[in-house]
């Protein structure tokens, strides 16, 4: 059976309602208390790549979990007033999707459109990662 939507046209209609922020631009917000960087990478590929400084690791498979407070699996870090939250994933596609996701139920959030393929590339600082014991 054919599909009827593409995985391909599904990142395309959420990259077209809302917010993607610039490789650039991300590296010149890094510092900011209000910016959080969420990393919805599997673990294996931080393993590989290493991560931007600072940001969280929340699984892709998790994440509306994470966010709803009503949720058994909610996290806090996703219940701060007054932060901005920008999600990535390696190319933008994934974080595209959740951040359409993370809209529709009424969390604000933006991603990084190129997603890490260009972190380091231009000029973002890259940290090990760092398994928690």
């Amino acid at each position: 059976m054919p599909l009827t939507t593409t995985a391909a046209q599904m990142v395309a209609d959420a990259r077209a309602r809302i917010e993607e922020v610039e490789t650039k631009d991300l590296i010149a917000q890094l510092g900011d208390p209000d910016l959080v960087i969420v990393d919805i990478r599997d673990i294996r590929e931080r393993q590989r790549s290493g991560a931007i400084p600072g940001s969280v690791h929340a699984p892709r498979g998790m994440i509306e979990f994470w966010v709803d407070p009503d949720s058994p699996y909610h996290k806090p870090v996703f219940d701060q007033p007054g932060k901005r939250y920008v999600f990535h994933c390696a190319s933008g596609w994934r974080s595209a999707l959740t951040v359409a996701t993370l809209q529709d139920m009424g969390f604000a959030a933006a991603h990084l459109r190129e997603g890490y393929s260009t972190w380091a590339d231009q000029g973002g600082p890259v940290a090990p990662h760092e398994p928690k014991g």
